[in-house]
């Protein structure tokens, strides 16, 4: 995953916030990132963007780079409430899955993507590790 990808394929939720973005020069997720939350609440002032999902936004951009997630992957765990690398870390993979399983019923969704163990595996041991480095 490169992180300074530019922001494509948002869910139409997020349209205003990524055009929001764009318009202030922020077209990357590393980019995302260095906002602080001050800068989120001043993007929300100007338009139709909220700075709930900014910073939601935010939190995925920081898993993205953080450990080089999909966008897609990293968004689901921050919905499933693992919105930290420092949450992932302390969860184990059957946690992960669990916690993708009650989003998926929430939603009444048969399907999330495909999340296995082995996935949730890679992705806590990831989480563990960038833990360590920093």
């Amino acid at each position: 995953m490169d992180i300074d990808q530019p922001l494509t394929d948002l869910p139409q939720s997020l349209r205003s916030e990524q055009k929001e973005l764009l318009s202030a020069g922020i077209n990357s997720w590393n980019a995302i990132t260095k906002l602080n939350d001050s800068e989120l609440n001043h993007l929300a002032s100007k338009g139709l963007s909220t700075s709930r999902n900014l910073k939601r936004l935010r939190g995925i951009a920081s898993l993205v780079c953080d450990l080089e997630l999909a966008p897609a992957d990293a968004a689901l765990l921050m919905y499933s409430g693992l919105a930290t690398v420092q949450a992932l870390a302390k969860s184990s993979p059957q946690e992960v899955l669990s916690k993708i399983g009650r989003l998926s019923r929430q939603l009444n969704l048969t399907d999330l993507g495909v999340v296995n163990i082995a996935k949730a595996k890679k992705w806590v041991k990831k989480a563990q590790t960038r833990q360590m480095q920093n």
